[in-house]
């Protein structure tokens, strides 16, 4: 009778303990690094009914500061502090009823590959080639519909729906990105996005710490970032820090009550995004914009929460050191709480100071886009820790200036360029702003350029040979088109010829495509190759001189190098009077056209072309 009650109880302890460890459904950050500047890690522990239970760790050089509970009993947050002298190994998690051990949880810390230092960001000599993963190219088609997922279905044909495209894809053709002289890729989220329809391009994501298994497996992900190094391509991580999608794990069972801003009651955002910076904004105009959610589906996530804050954080860390980044680039960076912002890009930037992160402010106003980047000195005292941010104003001015008709008023035309460029004085660091001619959010450069392939030329010349980090989004080196389909995200983010095994056009190889694009893709190739070698254009000073009769010319120089840029927007040739760039061109006497390498004496003065753009080595 003895026996069998102890047998009984043995079987209840198992049970417990079997039970318990079951339901330990997440902790998070999956693994950390040992040598870390910051020494302090927190960790996110989800089981069911966890916070009855007590930690306790026994590994040297790891000492539990501090634990707190969750709203949730779900939850339980465990501040941790890892010594110098720490050394990397797994190690047990115990929890404890009581004095009584219920069960232990593995945890493991890692050797850091790289030091802080030597994790170097994406600058000035960068040249970044934005891509859509599900639409670049399907390079495993095995993982187009995963069960289990909301989302079963892969139709080429909706244009809201998942295409198919993958990082095996991506892996596959970065020959081809090498080749075209891009020295960076920024794919737009690859993380889990299981939602019901709708989530291709990567933005409502599901669970920080996954990659979406329809885009392929962590160690393709890493297997990305290591071949893009070998070919001289760093890899940004596209972030989102301010919303996630309204199928997160977490959102059943939150883990603080105001963990995700409004909710209870879903409010949209106001989008009113001057209320960072306006003197007179109204207290429920700011949290309108701040907590309000991007789009019903897309919840927002709470950065004034410590623990959410926290968590954020070091998952941007754990990327950065699981993949080996170069840079990072962080959507709707304005739409979070800005003393969140803040600490973030801070605590980023302080565990690796040589990193780069770009964060997406899209406003026209330079006012506003320079308020964020790092070391730019506001009235209210407000201090973000950006490398860069894109230049949508700039974005702006060149369309614009590109569209209006020949002839314009002096005002426009070329001189919005002109006026552009010129308040650049509102930057800290003119020269780390992204600039670009369209992106994933926008019609296409040669769709908005009304389909004109000789502004659209100008358009890249302009892009590739002004201060900044350029950014060309994929399908531009082949005119991609989404009209008549204006501002449909769909369309915008169309699928690139030759990335599935049925294309009959394949612009890797040029097969099918017509005598523009091949002519397009041809000239981006030569100016991004003609770019990353000559350090005059990536790192060189700028000097530019008022558009006349609609043609604008600017210089990039350094001590023993020149280049000179005329854009000219008239249908007809131009011949310029190089007397009034004296004070640069000083005793040069020749200007070799890098086109076709023909050299012209100055004194005769220089003929641009009609809707074109030239560009000079000036001997």
């Amino acid at each position: 009778m003895q026996f069998n009650k102890f047998i009984l109880g043995f079987l209840i302890v198992i049970c417990h303990v079997g039970i318990i460890s079951s339901q330990i459904q997440h902790i998070e950050p999956l693994n950390w690094w040992v040598g870390m500047k910051n020494p302090n890690l927190q960790l996110l522990i989800n089981g069911n009914g966890i916070s009855k239970l007590t930690p306790k760790i026994n590994y040297p050089g790891v000492v539990i500061k501090k634990i707190t509970k969750g709203d949730s009993e779900n939850y339980i947050f465990l501040d941790l502090t890892i010594a110098k002298t720490t050394k990397a190994g797994k190690f047990k998690i115990d929890f404890f009823e009581k004095s009584k051990k219920v069960f232990a949880q593995d945890y493991e810390l890692l050797n850091r590959k790289l030091e802080s230092k030597n994790f170097k960001g994406f600058n000035s000599k960068d040249a970044i080639y934005l891509i859509t993963p599900d639409r670049f190219s399907n390079g495993d088609p095995t993982n187009d519909v995963v069960s289990g997922m909301r989302e079963q279905k892969v139709d080429r044909k909706n244009e809201g729906g998942r295409h198919g495209g993958d990082i095996r894809g991506i892996i596959n053709h970065l020959d081809y990105i090498s080749d075209m002289g891009f020295t960076a890729i920024w794919p737009t989220p690859v993380l889990e996005n299981d939602m019901n329809d709708y989530s291709y391009h990567g933005y409502a994501i599901t669970n920080h710490y996954k990659v979406d298994p329809r885009m392929g497996l962590m160690s393709d992900y890493k297997e990305l970032s290591e071949k893009a190094k070998t070919k001289g391509i760093k890899l940004i991580y596209d972030g989102v820090i301010n919303h996630t999608g309204s199928y997160y794990w977490w959102m059943n069972d939150l883990p603080f009550k105001d963990w995700i801003n409004f909710p209870d009651s879903i409010q949209i955002t106001s989008h009113r995004r001057t209320v960072n910076q306006d003197l007179y904004a109204s207290k429920i105009d700011k949290e309108k914009m701040t907590k309000g959610w991007f789009v019903s589906s897309m919840p927002d996530m709470n950065g004034e929460n410590p623990f959410l804050a926290n968590y954020l954080i070091q998952n941007t860390i754990w990327w950065i050191e699981s993949l080996q980044l170069g840079g990072i680039r962080q959507d709707t960076y304005c739409y979070s709480d800005k003393d969140f912002s803040k600490k973030w890009s801070c605590s980023v930037m302080d565990e690796y100071p040589n990193f780069s992160i770009v964060g997406e402010e899209w406003s026209y106003n330079p006012l506003i886009t320079s308020y964020w980047q790092r070391d730019k000195v506001n009235r209210d005292s407000y201090k973000s820790c950006l490398t860069t941010t894109m230049d949508f104003p700039l974005q702006l001015a060149l369309v614009t200036a590109l569209k209006e008709k020949e002839g314009t008023s002096v005002e426009k035309g070329f001189t919005r360029i002109y006026e552009s460029i010129a308040n650049d004085f509102v930057y800290a660091h003119p020269n780390d702003i992204m600039i670009f001619g369209d992106n994933h959010d926008m019609d296409r450069i040669y769709t908005q350029l009304n389909k004109d392939e000789k502004l659209t030329k100008i358009a890249i010349a302009f892009i590739l040979t002004t201060r900044g980090i350029p950014q060309i989004y994929y399908g531009t080196e082949i005119l991609a088109d989404n009209t008549p389909y204006l501002n449909n995200h769909g369309f915008i983010r169309s699928d690139f010829s030759g990335g599935w095994d049925n294309d009959t056009i394949n612009a890797f190889t040029g097969k099918g495509l017509s005598a523009d694009q091949l002519s397009m893709q041809k000239y981006v190739k030569f100016l991004l190759n003609y770019r990353k070698t000559n350090n005059v254009l990536t790192n060189g000073k700028l000097l530019h001189f008022y558009p006349i009769d609609d043609v604008y010319v600017y210089f990039r120089y350094l001590e023993n190098k020149m280049v000179m840029v005329a854009l000219n927007r008239n249908e007809s040739s131009k011949t310029l009077d190089m007397s009034r760039f004296a004070e640069i061109i000083k005793q040069s006497k020749i200007a070799k056209d890098i086109f076709d390498n023909k050299e012209y004496l100055l004194s005769n003065g220089l003929t641009i072309n009609g809707k074109s753009a030239t560009i000079f080595e000036i001997k």
